[in-house]
């Protein structure tokens, strides 16, 4: 059985993927939704302070290394980004991005997302500490198509983020050490990338750059936001990566 390790974004946990996992199984695939580290419902807010990207790449190359084979990686926002650094790390059969956060090197392509990032810089510029989540911007910008009852739902299990993850996501012009960096060529294997044609978060100009910059396959989902996931239509991204997962490699759904 092929696993698909779904990798979640900022504030997020493997919750995320409550809804989005259930065509991949039963389709067959044995779906793997860990939460990242620090993420963990029970586990306290300072668990993330001082959590570099680094750390949730090799926890999530980690996991990839021990299952019996290599798996399918899918990551959503930040979890794409976190996917992107493991697929160096750890050998996958495929990898599928979802809204992707952008890797060092390549530049947000909106207005919107330079604020954020100008944000993020003000708030906080040196801080390693746990960012509480913005659950405004998240109801306006990350959740905006999801019915109100499941948005709230979903705001109401968010956690704080590690400030030093987010800032390494979203200032890495800052980053000397280039932690971000997915390093030189493109990915080795088959890999796609999904964007909403609403999304703010990571706008489509963004995410067809991530793709250049990995050699991927590009599709964009008309009419859709940032939670690709969970948003009226998810269905539809579903189906288009296990269609995608069936043609270019092989992997029956």
């Amino acid at each position: 059985m092929t696993a698909i390790v779904m990798v979640h974004g900022a504030f997020c946990g493997g919750w995320a993927f409550e809804r989005f996992r259930t065509p991949f199984e039963a389709a067959g695939f044995e779906v793997i939704a860990p939460n990242l580290r620090g993420h963990g419902p029970d586990e306290p807010a300072e668990a993330v302070i001082g959590v570099s990207m680094a750390d949730y790449a090799a926890d999530i190359a980690e996991l990839c290394v021990g299952l019996p084979e290599p798996p399918v990686l899918l990551g959503h926002s930040m979890g794409g980004l976190v996917a992107q650094l493991a697929a160096r790390r750890a050998k996958v059969q495929a990898l599928v991005l979802l809204a992707p956060s952008p890797p060092w090197g390549v530049a947000a392509s909106s207005l919107e997302e330079a604020a954020t990032a100008f944000g993020v810089q003000m708030a906080g510029a040196f801080s390693s500490g746990a960012l509480q989540p913005d659950k405004g911007l998240m109801r306006a910008y990350s959740l905006d198509r999801v019915p109100k009852d499941e948005r709230e739902a979903a705001v109401a299990r968010l956690r704080p983020e590690s400030a030093l993850a987010v800032r390494e996501t979203l200032n890495w012009w800052l980053d000397p050490f280039m932690t971000t960096s997915v390093g030189p060529g493109v990915l080795d294997g088959p890999s796609m990338v999904i964007s909403g044609e609403g999304d703010v978060v990571h706008s489509p100009g963004t995410a067809r750059a991530v793709a250049g910059r990995l050699g991927a396959a590009f599709r964009t989902m008309p009419g859709m936001s940032h939670w690709l996931v969970g948003e009226p239509g998810w269905e539809g991204v579903a189906r288009l990566a296990m269609s995608w997962l069936a043609e270019e490699v092989s992997l029956a759904v």
